[in-house]
């Protein structure tokens, strides 16, 4: 069964705008991300432990070669010496009875040499090479070696008693060194415990920079109670970082505090005269027209000292549950009755966010006021202004574009910057560069993501990624639509 989608709510009767196509803020963010610092230290800690056992093992295995050889060869040649006497001094009656007694006692198998013996050389390994050379040492370099006599596999030594050839014969295997199977369990056991290792020490090492990176992220979210690291940890080092930085964040935040102060008060002095200055222009400017320009100048000095205060604002706040839709509406109330602004809506019915209600009505607003001023196509001389919006996920992706000339690449990246004004707003004499950078703060105290873009027809596009509010009517719709949607 196709899955069912909520109808999207049409605000304006006249005018309806697509859906909005913002870009994927964090997936773009994600791209640029590598190895986080846990891993990387992991990899290369797991890389060093075990390049070192794997070492090591080669170096005791290249080291216990020649002395097994060696201990091996001098064990043979014994028993070919001891086998040689008990040969010489024993009746040829009793021969066969010791050799039944070796080979039953110690698996030591001893027959004459025959010319037709078909002999098969000892191998060309490394330690088969020792002790070959080895017993050559011992018993004489003419010593017979081989790894098979008439098929039969074994250590074959040969020796001469009397004028008369003997084989000796004993298992190989208790000479051999560790298999290639004995090696690999040895090495994935030391690879096990050596990537055990890697990752605990990774950990350790890791913990304290991911408890500054946490602490850092709160006091960039202006959160400086909670940025607070602990200061009796054993390692100096980092207990003198974790020191420095709580003295940093004390001192960022006294400094904000003061600046909020600092700014209320030049709020609070500055309004008085401001509000004295307009009353005096209201009784005693006789010329209408001048009296409005005047009453113009003073309501703009107002406003631009509630953009720095709107800048300033400290940086914790509550998140509600608000109607996008609604606040929409709200912001518009103010701007509906403009005849250089058109409005296109697409905004999903039940649409919920998780935000500051007064904060989203002061960036909507902000928007709307930037796209009315800069983004009036060059044609018509009117802002035509799309806002839509729609849920993915746990988000909810909120567009407004203009129609405008856009702006120049290599300015976007500038506009959030305060005070910075484009090209076509230097020339303005009502603007104060904050805009936009106060849009962008709120957004992001607010756990938010913000962007500015230019569409590819034309306009500057503000998309906003914003936490999305579930309240208990639109569970019920989610589950019933995705419940049917699954079926």
């Amino acid at each position: 069964m196709e899955k069912l989608n909520p109808p999207p709510l049409v605000t304006d009767s006249t005018q309806t705008a697509d859906p909005p196509d913002a870009p994927d803020v964090a997936h773009q963010a994600d791209q640029h991300n590598g190895l986080n610092l846990f891993w990387r230290t992991f990899f290369l800690l797991a890389l060093l432990l075990i390049g070192s056992a794997m070492a090591w093992i080669q170096t005791l295995h290249e080291m216990e070669q020649e002395p097994r050889a060696i201990q091996t060869a001098r064990h043979i040649a014994t028993v070919v010496g001891l086998s040689r006497a008990a040969v010489l001094h024993a009746d040829t009656a009793a021969l066969v009875s010791l050799f039944k007694t070796l080979y039953e006692q110690e698996q030591l198998r001893i027959t004459p040499s025959s010319p037709s013996d078909v002999v098969e050389p000892l191998g060309q390994d490394d330690l088969s090479l020792n002790i070959a050379a080895e017993l050559a040492h011992r018993l004489g370099p003419n010593t017979p070696v081989a790894k098979s006599v008439n098929h039969v596999k074994g250590l074959w030594v040969g020796f001469a008693v009397a004028e008369r050839q003997y084989w000796l014969q004993t298992d190989l295997s208790r000479f051999k060194v560790l298999t290639g199977r004995s090696w690999l369990v040895w090495l994935l056991s030391t690879t096990v415990l050596s990537l055990l290792g890697a990752a605990w020490m990774a950990r350790l090492i890791n913990r304290p920079l991911k408890e500054l990176s946490f602490a850092a992220s709160r006091v960039r979210d202006g959160d400086f109670a909670a940025s607070a690291l602990n200061e009796s940890v054993t390692t100096s080092e980092i207990r003198e970082v974790n020191i420095g930085f709580n003295r940093m964040t004390q001192k960022l935040a006294k400094i904000e505090q003061d600046r909020a102060v600092m700014l209320a008060g030049i709020s609070h002095d500055l309004r008085t005269p401001l509000a004295r200055l307009r009353l005096e222009t209201e009784l005693s400017v006789a010329d209408l027209n001048a009296r409005e320009h005047m009453v113009s100048d003073i309501d703009q000095l107002d406003g631009i000292i509630e953009k720095f205060l709107d800048y300033a604002r400290p940086g914790n706040m509550g998140l509600k549950l608000v109607s996008f839709a609604e606040t929409v509406d709200i912001c518009l109330q103010g701007f509906r009755k403009r005849n250089d602004m058109k409005f296109k809506q697409a905004i999903e019915g039940d649409l919920f966010i998780m935000a500051d209600p007064i904060e989203i009505q002061r960036i909507i607003t902000n928007l709307l006021e930037n796209a009315g001023r800069y983004g009036k196509s060059p044609d018509t001389g009117v802002a035509l202004v799309d806002i839509s919006a729609k849920s993915q996920n746990k988000v909810v992706l909120i567009r407004v574009r203009d129609h405008g000339v856009g702006v120049p690449p290599e300015q976007l990246k500038q506009l959030t910057t305060p005070f910075f004004r484009g090209e076509s707003a230097r020339t303005a004499a009502n603007g104060t560069g904050l805009g936009l950078a106060i849009v962008e703060k709120t957004i992001l105290r607010m756990g938010g993501e913000f962007e500015l873009i230019n569409a590819t027809s034309g306009g500057l596009c503000a998309n906003i990624k914003l936490q999305r509010g579930f309240t208990e009517v639109t569970n019920r719709f989610d589950r019933r639509y995705l419940g049917a949607g699954k079926k």
